[in-house]
């Protein structure tokens, strides 16, 4: 399923597709999601959505004043970063908070490895490569085998392009750079399935840019055990329900001087635990 707005795209079990419309003035229909339709009209391609069957996944975002989601019942998401725009770690480690939340297996790509800041880019990405997240351009297509993946990613990154690679009739628009923004054109307006091999089961799902990813969803107390490289060492903490800051003994923070942990990941992970406020320790 499709979202477009008002109304969503449904694809039924034979491949047809119809213009299905939400009960209500508000649904809460995302791409991905298996639904119970009726025809509106004999013999019409629009229809009502009566239904949402139960979801395995949902991958979402939320911050203050609103929760956004981007798809469900997914196999894994691929986060694309490149060097040009410079990407932001914090928005990459707060979209794989987001997924280990949800359950769903995550791999970061970078993407215009031949541009100039590439080494850079690599550089920053060490701590990631380090936790077995990176996927290789050359491995997509097995990667991609027989699983519905989320591409995910700031504007600009070339998320269309990865899209278009792989299912040429896709016709994503690609989006010019906007060098004075440092950020890409948002190109991609509406949350769109893609078939890679249907009967495989392969499937791609383009998705908007995002410049901020809110994770009140997230208990503090959780946060933790959902960046892996610092759950690695929350054992050899003195105290059951250290929160890594300033307490005596911390296996985290000794991980971190030791170089085993990256400072940059963990001060992300002290901005986004400040965010959430620590109330649930």
């Amino acid at each position: 399923m499709a979202s477009h707005g008002r109304h969503y795209r449904v694809e039924a079990d034979d491949g047809s597709r119809r213009n299905c419309h939400p009960r209500g003035k508000k649904s809460d229909c995302v791409v991905g999601d298996r639904v119970r339709w009726r025809h509106t009209t004999e013999g019409d391609d629009e229809g009502v959505i009566e239904a949402v069957e139960a979801r395995r996944n949902l991958l979402f975002r939320q911050d203050e004043w609103r929760t956004k989601a981007f798809a469900a019942n997914l196999d894994q998401i691929v986060v694309m970063v490149a060097s040009e725009p410079v990407f932001s770690e914090s928005q990459l480690a707060r979209a794989l908070v987001a997924a280990q939340s949800a359950g769903i297996e995550a791999w970061v790509l970078l993407n215009k490895t031949d541009l100039p800041g590439a080494d850079e880019a690599r550089r920053r990405l060490a701590p990631y490569r380090a936790m077995g997240t990176e996927a290789a351009q050359a491995a997509l297509l097995p990667l991609f085998a027989g699983r519905a993946s989320l591409v995910l990613g700031p504007s600009g990154t070339g998320k269309s392009t990865l899209i278009n690679r792989f299912v040429p009739g896709a016709a994503a628009a690609v989006g010019e750079i906007s060098q004075a923004l440092n950020s890409g054109r948002h190109t991609t307006t509406h949350t769109q399935w893609h078939w890679i091999d249907r009967a495989a089961g392969s499937a791609l799902i383009d998705s908007p840019g995002f410049q901020e990813f809110g994770l009140r969803q997230v208990e503090p107390a959780a946060l933790p055990a959902l960046m892996p490289d610092l759950a690695a060492h929350v054992g050899a903490c003195r105290f059951y329900n250290c929160t890594h800051r300033q307490e005596p003994g911390c296996g985290v923070r000794a991980a971190v001087e030791r170089g085993e942990i990256s400072e940059s990941r963990y001060r992300i992970y002290g901005e986004i635990l400040e965010e959430l406020g620590r109330t649930a320790w």
